[in-house]
C-alpha cells in the first residue's frame, strides 16, 4: 500500500529485455535500508526490488504489466515518480493507493496558468464513473485532486491543477500533452461502483 506522496524522482539507468523487461533505476533512497523483495511504486506501478546497490535498484517488469501501463515507453533517462511502501504508523498525506494501475490515460492539455499547470487527462468513458469532482485520483503514482470532470462521447476528461511544488518534486516537470499516464482510481470509488452493480 502507498499514499500517492512522491518521495523521490528516480531516473531510468538501463532497460533490458523485450517481452519481459529488467529495469535499473537511479534513486536518492538509502538502499542500505531497503530490502530485496521490498515494494516500491514506480510511476504508480508496484514493483519488487530484485537487486540493489548504492544509489540504484533493479526490478523486473512482466509483459502483462507492460501491456496495461506506460512502462513500455521507459528509456534511459526517463524520470520516474517513486514511493516506498506504507508502514503502519506512517502519516497518510495523500490517499490509499494500491499500486495497481486501472488504465492508461492520455494528457490532452498541459498549459501554464500563472505558476501552476492545468493538466487534463482523458480516460475511456466506461471508467468515467470512478472519477468525481474534488475526489482523489492517482496519476503516475502521485495523489492528486480532480478539479472538474466531463463525459465527452467515448471518453471522460478530467482536470487537475499542478501547483509549483508538485511540479518540482514529481516527474510532471517533464510531462507534455500527448503523454500516456498511469491512472489508478480511488479504491473507495471502485467499491461503491461494484456495490451499485449488485443492486
Amino acid at each position: 500500500m502507498f499514499t500517492g506522496i512522491v518521495t523521490d524522482v528516480g531516473r531510468v539507468k538501463a532497460v533490458e529485455g523485450d517481452a519481459d523487461r529488467h529495469v535499473t533505476i537511479e534513486t536518492a533512497y538509502d538502499m542500505a535500508r531497503v530490502d530485496i523483495g521490498a515494494s516500491i511504486a514506480c510511476e504508480g506501478v508496484c514493483l519488487t526490488v530484485v537487486d540493489k546497490g548504492a544509489g540504484w535498484f533493479a526490478a523486473d517488469v512482466s509483459a502483462e504489466t507492460l501491456k496495461v501501463t506506460n512502462l513500455g515507453a521507459w528509456t534511459n533517462g526517463s524520470l520516474v515518480n517513486l514511493e516506498r511502501s506504507l508502514k503502519l504508523g506512517d502519516e497518510l498525506g495523500g490517499h490509499i493507493v494500491t499500486g495497481h494501475v486501472d488504465c492508461v490515460g492520455t494528457i490532452v492539455r498541459f498549459d501554464a496558468l500563472g505558476d501552476s499547470v492545468v493538466m487534463d487527462v482523458a480516460v475511456p468513458a466506461a471508467l468515467g464513473r470512478f472519477v468525481a469532482q474534488k475526489g482523489s485520483i492517482t496519476i503516475n503514482g502521485a495523489s492528486l485532486t480532480v478539479n472538474a470532470v466531463a463525459d465527452e462521447g467515448d471518453q471522460t476528461r478530467f482536470s487537475i491543477n499542478l501547483i509549483p511544488h508538485t511540479q518540482a518534486v514529481t516527474s510532471f516537470r517533464a510531462s507534455k500533452a500527448g503523454d500516456r499516464v498511469n491512472v489508478e482510481f480511488d479504491i473507495l470509488a471502485r467499491y461503491v461502483a461494484r456495490l451499485q452493480t449488485r443492486g
